[in-house]
This record gives C-alpha cells, sequence and structure tokens, in this order.
C-alpha cells in the first residue's frame, strides 16, 4: 500500500491549449504552425504530484496490475466567510459545490503516477473519493494493489 499527501490547494487538470502561428515551410512557401502545450498551472501541480509519490515509493516497482484509489480531497475554507460557517464547513455540514471539478482534480493526479507508482492509469478498477473543507489543503491518496486479481 502507497500512501502520500500532497500539500495545497488542489489543482485540476486543464485543458491543453494550442498557439498558432505563420511560418515558412520547407519549400519556402507559408505554412500554419501549430503548437499544443499543457498549461503551466497543470504542469507545475503534476510534477508536484510526482515529486511526492517519487518520494512515497521509494525503490517499489511499478505497480502492474489492478489497483484501489482512494483519494481524499481537502478545499481550504474561504477567508471570507463567517467563523460559524467555517465551523460547518469543517464539520463537514457545508460542502464544497466548487471549483476545481473533482473528476479533473483526479485526472491530474493519475497522469502524473503514470510511469512513476503504476504503469499506466487504467489499472485503476476501484476509487473512492470525497472533496471536503479543511484547515490544510491538500490531496490524500492511498493505492493499493487489489489481491487476487490480474490484469486483463
Amino acid at each position: 500500500m502507497i500512501t502520500f499527501f500532497i500539500p495545497g490547494p488542489p489543482v485540476g487538470k486543464q485543458r491543453a491549449r494550442s498557439a498558432t502561428r505563420i511560418g515558412k515551410g520547407a519549400d519556402g512557401q507559408a505554412k500554419t504552425i501549430t503548437r499544443h502545450y499543457t498549461p503551466a498551472k497543470t504542469a507545475n501541480y503534476e510534477a508536484l504530484v510526482s515529486w511526492i509519490a517519487k518520494q512515497a515509493i521509494g525503490n517499489q516497482p511499478l505497480l502492474t496490475g489492478p489497483v484501489d484509489v482512494v483519494m481524499r480531497i481537502f478545499l481550504p475554507v474561504p477567508a471570507s466567510w463567517s467563523q460559524r460557517r467555517r465551523a460547518l464547513a469543517l464539520a463537514g455540514l457545508v460542502l464544497p459545490t466548487v471549483k476545481p471539478d473533482i473528476d479533473n482534480i483526479e485526472k491530474a493526479v493519475y497522469d502524473a503516477l503514470n510511469k512513476v507508482v503504476w504503469q499506466d492509469d487504467v489499472l485503476v478498477c476501484d476509487v473512492l473519493k470525497s472533496k471536503r473543507y479543511a484547515e490544510q489543503p491538500g490531496v490524500k491518496v492511498t493505492i493499493k494493489p487489489i489481491e487476487n486479481a490480474q490484469a486483463a
């Protein structure tokens, strides 16, 4: 079993961006060149997740079979909230129906773990995830191989 905590406000996976410019082709004619890239915010977050996961797994080999993932997402309580509302949020009575979306956070974490913890995120077969407010924002991830199961 592998467990680690990614401190700081969770970041959702952003869509790939594109930049287009006019350049010259090999024949000297004008040519449209489109470059696709991952937004810096997503790339930086994925790099942080990868680094923390590498520290957590040490020298363990990549997981190659089906895995179970538990992901607990903790968002910061807005500073503008009253003490009463803040207390309700920390008690789990006010839930974060705000961005980032839980599935986008999940995707950013999974993509960061490819070739670090597992071969590919297709190995994730069972998932339990939640999003709550907390004093310390971050994401707690627990990954464990599913016993007596084989990859197809």
